[in-house]
């Protein structure tokens, strides 16, 4: 009997196979397919980059900063306004991806700096949304830092440490924002600025210590990319709103049903209302929550990813100095909505695991670092490339911001609110000419 039925299942599958054997070919072909486009796109990008001309721009800023941070947010949004996603000839075979830019705080040997590095051609528009609502503010054109040190690490002389933040939820959610810690109203002397820690911990470094954090930023379009439309269905899920699908039942197939299978077609359900309004069911944290994606749904958007390494010569390298960094980042945790935590894939640390805890554990943890330094050198997106292929990623560590998201994570603070000494400061006020100031 079960000779029999080895002979009819063998029988069965090779007939199958006979007859749907290209079946595998064309998915085999799909696959093919997207690999080579990727590859090409990979291609066309790398030379496009060799002959982009690249700037790295130091703002120093002024020694009293009397904006709140919603000036930042203004000066996110104008950046914004150059997004422009290439057509297709530009995309696919100039090998453009649109503008991008990269926020970068950078500790050399206990003095901290602010950077922003983009496209050359993009330089008056940066310069002249950072003008206009830090009018003190200094900017210049310097030389990428992270060439300053040697280009092997981790070597025989320095050591690093790093890793790559992700989101711990759906993008939807928002991080906290200086809008829970400042108002607005507040007077200079009063205020609180979370980027004071970092810049504490960065003007505690000891030459041959170096700390860097690094937020690229890409403007989104809804157009072209419908995020918006997703995080809409998502609000509407928080919302408990039930989308109603109507379903497609033609004519001949009600027919058909009625005259072969004698099923005559169901009347329409008629769904009691509630008397009690949807938003009466929402406790006071979850209308919290909605209220909070409906504002981040408003704002402009970018893709963004987040990275920072810790390094120095192996003399001076100080395990705790880390924290610096990831105690900054904790200021933006809220436990019922969104979080930017360490990505255990790329965290420089091995976790050994019951099968695998003796397997090249040294040479592992050598390969993560080398990938990571490489990452944060060449400004690469975590999933290269992600600019040519804008789909989200759902492991996190591509994740949506907003505007006052970024504002949040990267803005210029006064010398009362983040007092490091070591940190470079206008300290002299300039001003413009008086128009009739003789010049014969």
């Amino acid at each position: 009997m079960m000779s029999e039925l080895n002979f009819l299942f063998q029988s069965k599958f090779w007939a199958a196979l006979n007859d749907w054997w290209w079946l595998f070919l064309a998915v085999e072909a799909v696959w093919l397919g997207k690999v080579m486009l990727y590859l090409w796109y990979f291609w066309r990008k790398g030379v496009y980059d060799n002959t982009c001309k690249v700037v790295l721009l130091e703002i120093k800023i002024p020694e009293e900063v009397l904006e709140p941070i919603k000036a930042m947010e203004t000066v996110m949004t104008g950046f914004w306004q150059v997004c422009s996603p290439p057509n297709w000839y530009e995309k696919w075979w100039e090998g453009q991806s649109g503008f991008s830019f990269c926020l970068e705080i950078a500790a050399i040997d206990g003095v901290p700096h602010f950077y922003v590095r983009a496209e050359q051609r993009f330089r008056p528009m940066l310069e002249s949304q950072i003008y206009s609502q830090y009018p003190q503010a200094e900017i210049f054109e310097v030389e990428d830092y992270t060439q300053n040190v040697p280009q092997d690490i981790p070597n025989q002389n320095w050591e690093m440490w790093g890793t790559t933040y992700k989101n711990l939820t759906h993008w939807s959610y928002p991080i906290k924002t200086y809008a829970e810690f400042e108002t607005g109203k507040e007077e200079e002397e009063k205020r609180i600025d979370p980027i004071a820690s970092l810049l504490e911990g960065m003007a505690r470094l000891r030459p041959g210590e170096q700390l860097w954090v690094q937020l690229r930023c890409f403007p989104l379009l809804d157009e072209a990319v419908p995020w918006k439309k997703e995080a809409k269905a998502f609000r509407d899920k928080l919302a408990r709103r039930e989308v109603k699908v109507q379903k497609f039942n033609p004519m001949l197939q009600t027919a058909a049903e009625i005259l072969v299978l004698g099923k005559m077609p169901e009347p329409p359900k008629q769904e009691a209302e509630s008397v009690i309004p949807v938003e009466m069911k929402l406790t006071p944290v979850e209308k919290e929550i909605l209220s909070a994606v409906e504002r981040k749904i408003g704002k402009l958007w970018f893709l963004c990813n987040l990275r920072y390494i810790y390094l120095g010569k192996r003399e001076l390298f100080f395990t705790p100095n880390v924290r610096s960094a990831m105690s900054y980042f904790t200021n933006f945790v809220t436990d019922n909505m969104n979080a930017l935590v360490p990505d255990g894939n790329t965290i420089t640390k091995i976790n050994r695991h019951w099968y695998d805890w003796f397997w090249f554990v040294k040479r592992r943890l050598y390969l993560r670092k080398r990938r990571l330094f490489r990452s944060y050198v060449n400004r690469l997106w975590v999933a290269m490339p992600a600019d040519g292929f804008t789909g989200m990623d759902h492991s996190g560590e591509r994740f949506v911001l907003d505007a006052e998201e970024i504002a949040s994570l990267y803005h210029f603070p006064g010398r009362v609110q983040a007092p490091a000494p070591t940190m470079p400061r206008v300290e002299a006020k300039k001003g413009e000419a008086p128009p009739d100031l003789p010049i014969g």
